[in-house]
């Protein structure tokens, strides 16, 4: 008998079998899948927009045929000719699967839309950027002396400013004329010079005084979320934050997955390149209206990213990345325009830099966490950790300086947790179990008040109670561990071996109830035995990864801890060395970063020398390979008990007493049943 098709959505990871037929607003629905529809269904108010992804997907055991959804049908095609559909999207109260499906639920059309929390960090750079303003009076033409409009301009940055010689891009060229006309031969220029020795190169130009200012854009291009702060070039100050998820989770939410549909799809490279840069072009136009500014003023941009991202953004098939020796295209910093790159929100002359990689597994995010952090200038053995669905790892001191990236995967996202979800208004970021009771306590995005305070349930209804996002995974977790749910090995008792009805059967392991809004059409949320297991193995490569770059410098301790990323603002650190992230330290040693990796992107594009200096760090950084290193699967299965199977933690134990347990044979402190043994 053969199965119903399968549906797969995405970024939730959410799937589940449907008969042919059945729409996919239905699926998504029955499904718990945040997607938008307000009109009933009618295919008029276009909120239930979603992309289905086509070719084969290894992660999800799938291939997609192009005929898995039912055809356009009259509905959409009306709509089509009157408001305009998106290329690949579809609505999805009209369309019907037919065969196995994965299926994008875009930014747009989620009822909750992400929280991207990474903000700009506060801090003190010195301004020296590429790209300047320069006010000049050029000299009007005379027929006795016959020389060109652009010779007289950089006759009149020589004399007035001291620039010794320029050069253009044509399209630049063609505009001056009218922009000198226009300014009646008083004109302001953008310059842009890399260095004190390059050439400049005219950039853009208005007519008279240009007083609004030119800006640039420090983009943090994750595996997950593309985060950018738009800069002032001439004050550092920036003017906007903002985000937007990364639409090629579609083709897999981790790094391997994307190689994997690269190398199984033809030009299917291609397909994650353009999808990444109109995304980029789409967070370059939100964040200029959220400032106020056009985007032709927007005259530079500084990515980083790892080297997956790094190769799909620039178009180059990440391939060589997917197989030893992860050989990178170039792992040098690059300078190019934003023409070349496809970037349509930016003026084609935007100069673009790209930070350096520093090897094929570790990327321009950390060579930007290592130019944010300096841990080569740290008097103490530092332990930088930049958490997302790749972690970025650096250890070191004044005396050298390690790295290596962990393929932590996307639990710590939400991703792959039975409730999981985006970060966004509704979801459980924080908790608290009583250790006596077992009764919990949440918090959820939007709200500062917790389940059991008064103005909680007010909140509640505003925002509703939607699901569990990374920071409250791991919240719940290391809680149940300090509360006597969870054994050392991951297991979560029974109610009689625990002692609270919070822990309800299914199949043949058990859940924690966290929250069950059933009886008012919310969600049940839980973790479950799959939920603890996926947390397991994103923070056992994590762990096998820092002690990894221990081993190599033949240390068994670290001197503190800084946490980075969205994760290290938002994870309290008890909580994290509960669950056994990170290596055993005082907790006042563990602090965080924030965004590092954004605010190295900033001090890049807002400094040149800060450019020269991190091209000269990351030729000095010892590359340490987690995927051909022997040890990192000892690490990695030693990590996996909670907090360690091995390592003492003695610092934690001073402060969290981890109650022993252990409900593999029932044989806890509460005197569980033993199970039977099999014949």
């Amino acid at each position: 008998m053969s199965q119903d098709p399968l549906v797969v959505f995405t970024p939730s990871g959410k799937r589940g079998r449907f008969p042919a037929g059945t729409p996919v607003l239905t699926a998504a629905r029955q499904l718990g899948v945040d997607l938008d529809s307000v009109c009933g269904g009618r295919g008029i108010c276009s909120k239930c927009q979603v992309a289905p992804a086509y070719g084969q997907f290894s992660k999800h055991g799938v291939t997609v045929e192009q005929d898995a959804l039912s055809e356009w049908n009259k509905v959409e095609e009306r709509y089509d000719q009157k408001r305009g559909l998106k290329a690949g999207r579809r609505l999805s109260c009209q369309a019907t699967i037919q065969r196995d499906v994965v299926i994008d639920v875009p930014p747009e059309s989620q009822v909750h839309r992400q929280v991207v929390r990474k903000a700009a960090a506060v801090r003190a750079i010195e301004m020296d950027p590429a790209t300047r303003l320069y006010y000049i009076e050029v000299q009007e033409p005379d027929m006795h002396e016959p020389t060109g409009d652009l010779e007289r301009v950089a006759r009149a940055l020589k004399a007035q400013w001291g620039v010794e010689d320029i050069s253009t891009e044509f399209s630049t060229l063609a505009l001056l004329q009218p922009i000198l006309r226009k300014g009646d031969w008083k004109i302001t220029v953008a310059l842009h010079k890399p260095d004190d020795h390059a050439r400049a190169r005219l950039v853009t130009a208005w007519p008279g005084l240009h007083e609004t200012g030119i800006f640039g854009l420090a983009i943090d291009l994750g595996s997950t979320t593309v985060a950018a702060h738009l800069t002032n070039l001439d004050t550092g100050e920036v003017v906007a934050s903002s985000g937007i998820m990364n639409p090629q989770i579609r083709f897999g939410e981790d790094l391997m997955s994307r190689v994997s549909y690269s190398m199984m799809n033809e030009g299917g490279a291609a397909e994650m390149t353009a999808a990444v840069r109109e995304a980029i072009d789409t967070l370059t136009e939100e964040i200029a209206a959220e400032a106020g500014i056009e985007t032709g003023q927007i005259l530079e941009a500084v990515f980083v990213c790892n080297p997956v991202m790094h190769h799909l953004l620039l178009g180059i098939d990440p391939v060589e990345l997917g197989q030893a020796p992860f050989a990178l295209a170039t792992s040098s910093s690059l300078h190019l325009r934003s023409v070349e790159m496809g970037l349509t929100a930016l003026p084609g002359s935007a100069q673009i830099y790209v930070l350096p990689c520093i090897a094929g597994h570790v990327g321009a995010d950390a060579a930007a966490v290592a130019l944010a952090e300096e841990p080569g200038k740290s008097d103490d053995l530092v332990l930088v950790v930049d958490v997302g669905t790749n972690a970025e790892i650096l250890l070191g001191d004044r005396d050298r300086v390690l790295a290596c990236s962990s393929p932590t995967g996307p639990a710590f996202e939400g991703a792959q947790i039975s409730s999981g979800q985006r970060a966004a208004p509704g979801a459980i970021d924080a908790i608290r179990i009583d250790p006596e009771t077992k009764e919990c306590k949440f918090r959820i995005i939007g709200s500062k008040f917790w389940s059991d305070e008064p103005g909680f349930a007010k909140a509640a209804e505003r925002l509703g109670i939607t699901g569990i996002c990374g920071s409250g995974i791991i919240e719940a977790v290391a809680e149940m561990r300090m509360a006597g749910i969870l054994d050392p090995s991951g297991l979560i008792g029974s109610a009689e071996q625990v002692g609270t009805p919070r822990c309800v059967a299914e199949g043949r392991t058990h859940e924690y109830l966290i929250h069950d809004g059933t009886a008012h059409g919310g969600p049940r949320i839980t973790v479950t035995q799959g939920d603890i297991r996926a947390i397991q193995l994103a923070k056992s490569a994590l762990y096998a990864g820092a002690r990894l770059l221990m081993d190599e410098r033949g240390v068994d301790k670290v001197d503190r801890v800084v946490l980075a990323g969205a994760f290290g603002a938002h994870i309290s650190p008890k909580h994290a060395m509960v669950l056994g992230m990170i290596p055993d330290v005082l907790l006042e040693k563990v602090t965080s970063a924030g965004n590092a990796a954004g605010t190295g992107a900033r001090i890049a594009l807002c400094n040149r020398a800060a450019r020269r200096e991190i091209e000269r760090v990351v030729g000095e950084i010892t590359k340490v390979e987690t995927a051909i290193e022997p040890r990192f699967q000892e690490h990695f299965v030693a990590a996996n008990a909670i907090p360690h199977a091995t390592d003492p933690f003695p610092e934690l134990s001073q402060i969290v007493p981890l109650p022993m347990v252990s409900f593999n044979t029932g044989g806890d402190e509460k005197g569980g049943r033993r199970r039977r043994r099999r014949a």
